[in-house]
């Protein structure tokens, strides 16, 4: 297969796809590179809060805004751990650099930053990753499991996460309620 790079991509779950950490989801792919991938999912939160998250881990929230915004399931891999998605990307200890607008940061200092003076404004905390190992995503693309297109960031931020599939899909002028479960191959 020709190599692509989905970096700041969306994938999108087609209707088939019968994995349940997977199954309906959006996810934000951070890292695409021959190695493989990695994302997190913008689309299914859990039941738990920032605040809630951060009273977990001793962090006192002192920021307007942030106590209710839902904590999401990143993926299957590490679900113990925390990740920012997040922009401006910042100066933080261990961020990977999506493109000049976003980062995904997975150090506390994020955290301890957003609860005390509201900064980065923009942000969505995950637990946990989608990983995928070298050439494992351009299989799965071969096998339709996903559609792509490249990300907009008033999606990942600004749009509810019940949202963010159809928004997502409106970008590829399709609506959810067209896909077929099935799909061919030439």
């Amino acid at each position: 297969m020709q190599s692509i790079n989905l970096t700041d991509h969306f994938l999108i779950a087609m209707p088939a796809m019968v994995d349940s950490y997977f199954s309906k989801s959006l996810v934000y792919i951070a890292e695409h590179n021959p190695r493989g991938a990695l994302g997190v999912i913008v689309n299914r939160p859990i039941d738990m809060s920032l605040g809630t998250l951060l009273e977990k881990i001793d962090v006192p929230l002192q920021a307007e805004g942030f106590a209710n915004l839902p904590v999401l399931f990143g993926g299957p891999v590490q679900t113990d751990r925390g990740f920012v998605l997040h922009r401006p990307v910042g100066q933080w200890q261990s961020t990977l650099v999506i493109n000049q607008h976003v980062g995904l940061t997975s150090s506390r200092d994020i955290l301890q930053a957003v609860a005390r003076d509201g900064q980065p404004r923009d942000v969505m905390v995950t637990l946990g990753y989608a990983g995928w190992a070298a050439g494992q995503l351009e299989h799965e693309l071969v096998q339709n499991a996903w559609l792509t297109v490249p990300a907009q960031l008033h999606i990942l931020f600004d749009s509810p996460y019940e949202e963010r599939l159809a928004s997502a899909l409106e970008l590829l002028g399709v609506n959810l309620a067209n896909l077929v479960d099935e799909a061919g191959h030439a």
